[in-house]
């Protein structure tokens, strides 16, 4: 009896270990979240009659309490969009069901969750989202750049074109640092591309006194691969700098994209660029507190 009643425990010791090893693999596991991030995005998922949620609001707290509930269990949560025009070209290439859950699961596991993702690290999605929409939209805009470039070797001197814009682009970007010197700048690339919207590469970057200098390696990567697009392609695009040095009022800078550098703007034209509407074209009343300056003249050689 006292075999057998030994043997009966085996199996009930394994069934008790099991969930704890289970939820120990679970924990281990990565999971993404792909959310969609704007009310625009929603409203196209609303189509599909398998998709639960009809109140934007309602179905962000459900994916940030999803956030919490994984945090808690100790798996290490990102965060992705989800695009549903690139779902349903994903269903339709695999000719797959769009209106199903199972459909939508493995787009995100497959195409969301290889894109941009932001770690969730518990900080509210109304912090979060923008960095995640943000940080999608610049590798958008460097992927695109990036094709720009794939322009060949040059006729004349067989160099490539692209690596040269880019090393060209690198050198102005010090070059417009040096010459700025001490300070908190946020400079704006704008190129033309294909279409009505540009392709825009911002950058925040911190000069210190002691010519030390800070600025985000993606965001100056993506900085410098649309100067080099529009360098190398000959497009008639600009940066415009904004400049804040204690004790100085804001300042405001511009240079046009032009053979290859950077012609600087005068101050007139920097300050119709700033007080001109881009879509209406009617004049807006300038910044309190800032300055309109003509852009600094570039030593390239």
């Amino acid at each position: 009896m006292a075999h057998t009643h030994k043997d009966r425990r085996r199996p009930t010791a394994r069934r008790r270990q099991r969930p704890t090893a289970r939820r120990r693999l679970r924990s281990e596991t990565p999971s993404t979240v792909a959310v969609l991030a704007v009310p625009r995005d929603f409203a196209a998922m609303r189509r599909y009659t398998s998709f639960d949620f009809d109140d934007h609001a309602t179905y962000l707290e459900q994916v940030e309490g999803l956030l919490r509930s994984l945090t808690a269990q100790g798996t290490y949560t990102s965060v992705a969009l989800f695009d549903p025009v690139g779902f349903e070209e994903y269903c339709t290439e695999l000719h797959l069901d769009p209106d199903t859950p199972a459909s939508r699961t493995r787009y995100t596991a497959e195409i969301a969750a290889a894109g941009t993702k932001v770690p969730y690290e518990g900080q509210p999605l109304s912090r979060l989202l923008p960095r995640l929409v943000d940080d999608t939209e610049q590798h958008a805009t460097w992927e695109y750049a990036s094709a720009l470039l794939q322009s060949g070797d040059c006729a004349s001197c067989g160099e490539d074109i692209g690596r040269a814009a880019f090393a060209r682009a690198s050198k102005i970007l010090r070059r417009l640092l040096e010459a700025v010197g001490t300070g908190t700048h946020h400079l704006v690339c704008s190129v033309p591309a294909e279409g009505q919207t540009p392709l825009i590469a911002v950058l925040p970057a911190d000069c210190a006194e002691d010519g030390t200098l800070h600025m985000g390696e993606a965001a100056a990567l993506v900085f410098c691969t649309v100067l080099a697009a529009g360098i190398a392609t000959d497009r008639p695009g600009g940066v415009v700098m904004r400049s804040t040095t204690p004790g100085r009022p804001v300042t405001v800078r511009g240079w046009k994209l032009k053979d290859g550098g950077l012609r600087p703007l005068t101050e007139a034209e920097v300050f119709s660029a700033y007080c001109t509407d881009a879509e209406t074209g009617e004049p807006v009343p300038p910044e309190h507190g800032v300055a309109y300056r003509e852009g600094i003249r570039l030593d390239l050689d």
